[in-house]
C-alpha cells in the first residue's frame, strides 16, 4: 500500500490544477489518527520519493540546490538535499546551509515577536496603529489596527518600489510611513510588504530594542537556532546559498537580502532580510508542535500558538496572525488542511505545520539563482507536500481522496 501511494506521489508531481479538492476550512481529519509507528517503515520510500522530486526539479531548472525536510514534534523523520549550492561548481545543500528566507520572515521573526508582545499585554492586537506610531498618519488611517496589518486587511498596497529612489535607511522607511491607504481598513485582503515593515517597527517601539536585536535575544537565541539571524557576516558565506544575479544592485547575491525594498532598509526588516537553516527551522516547527516550547525554552503559550496559527475569518481570506492556512491550490498541497498553517518565501521557501498530524513539511531552495523569472517551484512545493502525506497518512489520504472523487466530474478526472 505504501509503495503504491509513493508511485502516485511521483506521478502527481505536476500538480494539475483540474479536479482539486475543493478547500476544507474546517479540517477535521476524516480518519481516525493514524499511529505514529506506521511512519517508521514508510520513512525510507518517502526518502527515496522525496530525492526523485528534487533531482527531478534541479534537472529542470527549478532552482540549483535545495533541502526538503519531514518532522515530527520529536525531529527530523526525513531529510533529502539535492543539486547544489550554486549552478557553479558548490556544495550540496545540507542542513547547515543558510538560506535566504524571504517572506518566511514574516512568521519566523515578525510574528514570533507578535506573539510574546501580545501575550506580555504589551501589545493589543485591535489597537489603533497610531497608539505605537503616531507619527503614521493619512487619511482613514486611523481606522486602521494591528489585527488589521497582521491578517493583511490594512487598505495598503502590496508594496512600492521606494528602492529604486537609492535614499537612505531612514529616508525609505519615512517612504513607507507616508504610504496612503488604497481601500479602507477590511474592505479586501492584500498581501502586503508594507505592513509587515510596519509591524517590525511596531515591535521595536515597544521593546526598546531593535528588531534584529530582540529576535536574537528572546526568540532566536533561546531556541537553539543559533544560525538565524539578518545580515550574516562574511565568515558565513561558505554556506550560504546565492540567489539572484540581481540588476538593481549589478552582482550575483550572496549572504545579502533578496528583497529590494529589505536591503533598502539596511537589511533589517520585519517582511523580508532572515537567513536561516533546515537545523534551526526544525526546532521552530517543533516549537509549534509542542504547543510553544522546547528544550526548556519557551516562545509563547499553547493558547497564544492556536490564537495565532487559526484563521481569522474564512469567510474573507485564509489568512490567520501572520501565518497563512491552506485554501485552494495551496503550497501546501491537496491533503494538509486545517489547522495546519504554513508560509512561503519568494527566493524559494515554505513551512507547513500541521498539529493534527504532528508533523511539519520544510523545503528551503534558491529558486531565484540565477533570475526570479521563472515558477517552478510551485509544482514541487505541492509535490514534496503531498509524499510526505501519501507515505506517512495513507489513509487519510484515501478518504480524502474518495472525496474529491465523488465531487469531481467525471470530464474533469484528478490527476
Amino acid at each position: 500500500m505504501l509503495a503504491s501511494s509513493l508511485t502516485v506521489a511521483l506521478a502527481a508531481c505536476a500538480g494539475a490544477s483540474a479536479g482539486r479538492l475543493p478547500a476544507e476550512p474546517q479540517a477535521a481529519p476524516l480518519t481516525a489518527r493514524e499511529p505514529v509507528a506506521a511512519r517508521t517503515p514508510a520513512a525510507a520510500a518517502l526518502r527515496d520519493t522525496l530525492r526523485a522530486i528534487l533531482v527531478r526539479a534541479v534537472a529542470d531548472s527549478a532552482f540549483p540546490g535545495a533541502i526538503a525536510v519531514i518532522g515530527t514534534r520529536e525531529g527530523p523523520l526525513v531529510t533529502v538535499a539535492a543539486g547544489h549550492l550554486d549552478w557553479a561548481p558548490s556544495p550540496t545543500p545540507d542542513e547547515n546551509t543558510l538560506w535566504d528566507l524571504a517572506s518566511l520572515t514574516k512568521v519566523v521573526g515578525m510574528t514570533s515577536a507578535m506573539m510574546q508582545l501580545v501575550e506580555q499585554g504589551k501589545i493589543d492586537l485591535d489597537a489603533p496603529v497610531q497608539r505605537y506610531l503616531p507619527e503614521w498618519t493619512g487619511l482613514n488611517k486611523e481606522k486602521v489596527t494591528v489585527r488589521h496589518l497582521i491578517t493583511h486587511q490594512s487598505g495598503l498596497p502590496a508594496f512600492k518600489q521606494y528602492f529604486k529612489l537609492n535614499v537612505s535607511p531612514d529616508s525609505t522607511l519615512r517612504l513607507f510611513v507616508l504610504t496612503p491607504l488604497d481601500t479602507l481598513p477590511g474592505v479586501r485582503m492584500v498581501y502586503s510588504d508594507i505592513g509587515a515593515i510596519l509591524l517590525g517597527k511596531i515591535i521595536e517601539r515597544v521593546s526598546g530594542e531593535t528588531l534584529d536585536g530582540y529576535l536574537a535575544r528572546h526568540v532566536f537565541e533561546p531556541l537553539g537556532m543559533h544560525d538565524t539571524r539578518y545580515r550574516p557576516p562574511a565568515a558565513l558565506l561558505a554556506r550560504i546559498a546565492p540567489t539572484e544575479i540581481d540588476p538593481w544592485r549589478g552582482r550575483h547575491l550572496r549572504g545579502e537580502v533578496h528583497d529590494e525594498n529589505a536591503a533598502a532598509l539596511g537589511g533589517v526588516s520585519g517582511h523580508a532580510g532572515l537567513f536561516s537553516t533546515a537545523h534551526d527551522l526544525d526546532r521552530l516547527a517543533r516549537v509549534y508542535l509542542n504547543g510553544g516550547a522546547l528544550d526548556g525554552a519557551r516562545l509563547a503559550s499553547a493558547a497564544t500558538i492556536r490564537q495565532f496559527t487559526t484563521v481569522w475569518d474564512s469567510t474573507f481570506s485564509s489568512r490567520a496572525l501572520g501565518w497563512d492556512t491552506p485554501s485552494t491550490n495551496s503550497s501546501g498541497g491537496h491533503y494538509l488542511l486545517r489547522p495546519a498553517f504554513g508560509h512561503t518565501g519568494y527566493t524559494g521557501t515554505s513551512l507547513w505545520i500541521a498539529p493534527q498530524h504532528d508533523l511539519y513539511v520544510l523545503l528551503l531552495t534558491n529558486r531565484v539563482n540565477p533570475t526570479r523569472e521563472h515558477s517552478k517551484i510551485g509544482p514541487v512545493r505541492v509535490a514534496v507536500a503531498d509524499a510526505a502525506m501519501r507515505a506517512l497518512f495513507p489513509a487519510t489520504v484515501q478518504a480524502l481522496d474518495a472525496r474529491a472523487a465523488s465531487v469531481t466530474p467525471s470530464s474533469s478526472p484528478r490527476q
